[in-house]
């Protein structure tokens, strides 16, 4: 028996993750985990809307007494050359992905609440994170080992519904689970950096991810930029089937740097950058976030500030682009600051008469657009119109 024991312990077999407890009563908690981008860091000034949240959530926690447990992981970073595939490619998104279910698995109670945040790469991973809840449950605390995650995630990866799958959600995780919240900053399914010929013959491996919003998510909110063109950068956005409220899906001005607020050092696009935070921020605070007081003073908003834009150090080696597809799907919306922007660069066009209509804006004072025309010209994007 000692034998067994001590094998067991040596392979981790029986090793739950992640057992530090938040240092709150243990009353309702609410267990966020944010997953940065590539080659993020949390220096200050240097953070991205993804830190941001990250640090006002530690804030919260430690002055004000929030009830909330906290997981950050930054992306993928740079360490040289012998990492150049580990960073191109993505490797370790899966294991990011376990540690993140792992880190929930051995906290939540029911009564609790789950909220994720993402910018990126690590939208795309946290939206995989609430897929794989959906589709193979979440472990109760005792049964939150190691090697029961990696049990569920070969089912995750294969065949969710099997027979076998069923069993080890009935024996060993709880009988549903509900998301409070999942807020993404322009999901990209690039998962890695982006280089410049080299992401088309990385392979591809994570096809089984299920990045939709399932039923089991009760809010969704995903900033996208109007303005990349980075065809290494191309959108995955959720598809509905109506607007519901449910899923808020909202254009912004900018490139994908700017609206995930990775700004390096041009510290003059940071007021563009926070406008999709405080708006990302707004929606997870109505949903229950504990905030501290007064946060929105801290983020000054300037839709005119200058964007850090696709073209910046190694974004002039991208020559691959194409204008991003937007309002194709009844969630999505043009924010009110960038839509008088919009507009204008629709009016320069021969036949915007013809091809654009451009409401006032909906109850929640969302601008929307349904336009005909493929071409926007320098605006950077297409509006399919709706059938």
């Amino acid at each position: 028996m000692d034998v067994l024991r001590g094998i067991s312990r040596l392979f981790g077999l029986g090793r739950r993750v992640e057992m530090d407890r938040p240092s709150v009563s243990r009353g309702p908690v609410d267990h966020v985990v944010i997953l940065d981008g590539t080659m993020s860091t949390l220096d200050v000034g240097r953070e991205t809307n993804a830190g941001i949240i990250y640090k006002l959530l530690c804030e919260a926690r430690r002055r004000e007494g929030a009830r909330v447990s906290i997981k950050y992981e930054a992306g993928i970073q740079w360490r040289g050359f012998l990492h150049m595939v580990d960073v191109i490619a993505g490797i370790g998104i899966d294991e990011q992905i376990r540690r993140a279910y792992g880190f929930i698995a051995s906290r939540y109670r029911p009564g609790d609440r789950i909220m994720l945040f993402g910018y990126s790469r690590g939208a795309f991973a946290v939206r995989s994170l609430a897929g794989f809840i959906n589709a193979c449950g979440l472990l109760r605390p005792e049964a939150a080992t190691e090697r029961n995650i990696a049990i569920l995630y070969r089912h995750y990866q294969g065949d969710p519904e099997s027979p076998g799958a069923r069993a080890f959600r009935a024996r060993h995780c709880h009988e549903a689970v509900e998301i409070e919240f999942v807020g993404v900053f322009d999901t990209v399914k690039a998962l890695g950096i982006r280089m410049p010929l080299l992401w088309r013959i990385c392979p591809v491996e994570h096809e089984f991810h299920d990045h939709q919003l399932g039923p089991h998510i009760r809010h969704g909110a995903h900033a996208l930029a109007l303005d990349e063109t980075r065809l290494a950068y191309e959108p995955v956005l959720w598809r509905t089937d109506h607007a519901n409220g449910r899923i808020v899906q909202m254009w912004f001005r900018g490139s994908h740097a700017d609206v995930g607020g990775q700004i390096g050092d041009f510290a003059a696009a940071r007021p563009l950058s926070n406008i999709p935070l405080v708006w990302m921020l707004e929606r997870a605070e109505a949903c229950g976030l504990p905030l501290p007081r007064g946060w929105r003073e801290r983020f000054p908003r300037d839709s005119r500030a200058p964007a850090v834009g696709t073209w910046r150090g190694l974004g002039r080696l991208f020559l691959a682009r194409r204008r991003r597809v937007a309002l194709a799907d009844p969630s999505e919306h043009l924010h009110p600051s960038a839509g008088g922007r919009f507009k204008a660069r629709l009016a320069r066009l021969p036949s915007a008469d013809m091809a654009a209509t451009v409401c006032a804006g909906d109850e929640k004072g969302n601008d929307r657009a349904d336009v005909a025309a493929a071409d926007v010209g320098e605006a950077g994007i297409e509006v399919p119109a709706r059938g």
